[in-house]
């Protein structure tokens, strides 16, 4: 006889409508129970961060009822909720650089009275063998990887003793060795009696982990499943039906052109050999390697925003010169790694944002900004891009993360571009946000852009570029037709193996 725990939360008939008349939940029931890892999925726009808001306390249900170990509550604010025994630890958890380990994990958690970070010495011991992560409580954060980081949230996420964890998409900014750590901690704590929710668009993540999956989309649970009823191709059609099956199948063949990006014995201060590579007009050639091996730096040095020690980068046969202006002004466009912090400003509207790069073409006389104009480039990136926002003056600090990664393509798809810099497009992107990106980029190879992308999922990188260079150390080591390499032999060649 299988013994069902009890609800550690019972969430019934919740619903949420915000002003305006956008209802971001309708109706959604789930039990989150002690002991078991909950997946929770779906498409950008689904209801995920809602709902996580809702359980947290941070938003208040419109209708419905959330029973915390038996009773119900209503919890008004985080500070109520974590009190009750909630605590979570989002994408990118909000630390403090300056501090040491151990004084970022008892954070807001300290004692009353003089308070002394040696006095937890065997506390915090014993977290991090809950977790199985070992760190020096005395290192100061600013020093460690972000996947560190991250492990430093859940250990400050646990110091509250809580009874439910929401790890909401935890692993979405690390790479894949660090995911390891993270997804061990998740089921260490289901293991110690914890109620986990983990909330991640890495599906084979949420196979490995969970114990049950709940799948959200259009703000409905559409499907949920446990162990025995779980797969990737069953989570996939409730987030998106056939959708990324229809993008992804077969990869399009386009013409491929004369050499628009030559970059000739490249050598900046983030690189540690020179690198020379071409890409053709209409040709998406891929950058694959292991974190540390230089491919962000790479991409900062040719398009000029990273200083230039040797080499000579050509766009269309024009040398370019050492500057991201004269980057832009040859032909040149990038899409960073952290898109929040160097692609956009959160605290702009979409169509501020849409327009950053074109402010020549969209300024009147006197270089002063036609918001005529800029209004209807955005409204149109809306509408071609499949931006999901409630208008052109949302921030775009609001927008999940595939919308926000529109915004920057936006940025830069309406002006006159020979060369595409892509650093890791569809990082922290659900499946759907990824379909849509996977498409602009096909779409925009077809229009004769040359593109050059870095992706860390090797399977993902393989099914959209024609040919993929391997970085490893900051030199290139070799290359593939991606037609005639395999996920295993590209892990391979990265790691030095082959």
């Amino acid at each position: 006889m299988v013994v069902v725990p009890p609800s550690t939360l019972a969430i019934r008939n919740i619903t949420k409508t915000y002003p305006g008349g956008t209802q971001a939940l309708r109706g959604v029931s789930l039990s989150l129970r002690a002991g078991i890892v909950h997946g929770l999925v779906g498409a950008n726009g689904a209801g995920k961060s809602t709902l996580i808001k809702i359980i947290a306390g941070a938003e208040r249900p419109t209708t419905g009822e959330l029973v915390w170990l038996g009773r119900s509550t209503d919890w008004r604010r985080p500070a109520d909720a974590q009190s009750a025994g909630v605590a979570v630890v989002h994408q990118q958890s909000p630390v403090v650089p300056a501090l040491s380990v151990l004084e970022n994990v008892y954070l807001g958690n300290e004692t009353t009275g003089l308070w002394k970070p040696q006095d937890r010495i065997s506390e915090f011991a014993a977290l991090c063998e809950r977790v199985a992560f070992e760190i020096d409580p005395h290192t100061i954060v600013a020093e460690l990887s972000v996947g560190d980081r991250q492990m430093v949230s859940i250990l400050r996420a646990l110091a509250q003793n809580p009874a439910l964890i929401l790890l909401d998409e935890p692993t979405a900014s690390i790479s894949p060795a660090e995911r390891a750590g993270v997804l061990g901690a998740a089921r260490s704590l289901a293991a110690a009696g914890v109620a986990v929710v983990f909330v991640s668009h890495f599906l084979n993540e949420v196979m490995q982990i969970c114990d049950e999956v709940s799948v959200l989309r259009d703000g409905q649970l559409v499907d949920e499943f446990d162990r025995d009823g779980m797969s990737v191709e069953r989570m996939v059609a409730g987030i998106v039906g056939s959708r990324l099956h229809a993008v992804e199948a077969v990869k399009p063949t386009h013409d491929i052109g004369e050499v628009v990006l030559d970059v000739r014995e490249l050598q900046s201060t983030g690189m540690n050999s020179p690198v020379s590579l071409q890409v053709r007009r209409g040709e998406i050639v891929g950058i694959a390697g292991l974190l540390g091996s230089g491919r962000t730096s790479l991409l900062k040095a040719i398009f000029g925003a990273d200083h230039r020690v040797g080499g000579e980068v050509v766009v269309n046969g024009h040398p370019l010169s050492a500057s991201p202006q004269a980057g832009v002004a040859g032909g040149l466009a990038l899409v960073p790694e952290d898109r929040m912090s160097q692609g956009l400003i959160g605290d702009w509207e979409i169509w501020r944002n849409t327009s950053l790069a074109d402010s020549r073409e969209l300024s009147r006389r006197f270089r002063i900004l036609d918001v005529a104009r800029e209004r209807l480039l955005a409204s149109r990136a809306r509408r071609e891009l499949g931006i999901v926002a409630p208008s052109i003056d949302t921030l775009v600090k609001d927008l999940s993360g595939g919308n926000a990664q529109k915004v920057v393509f936006a940025k830069w798809i309406y002006k006159t571009h020979h060369v595409l810099l892509l650093d890791e497009p569809t990082a922290g992107v659900d499946v759907a946000g990824k379909a849509d990106l996977i498409k602009l980029i096909r779409d925009l190879a077809e229009r004769g852009i040359g593109i050059l992308v870095v992706l860390s999922e090797f399977e993902e990188l393989l099914s959209l570029v024609d040919r993929v260079v391997v970085l490893r150390h900051g030199a290139i080591e070799t290359e593939f037709s991606a037609d005639a390499v395999s996920v295993a032999d590209l892990t391979a060649s990265v790691g030095g193996l082959a």
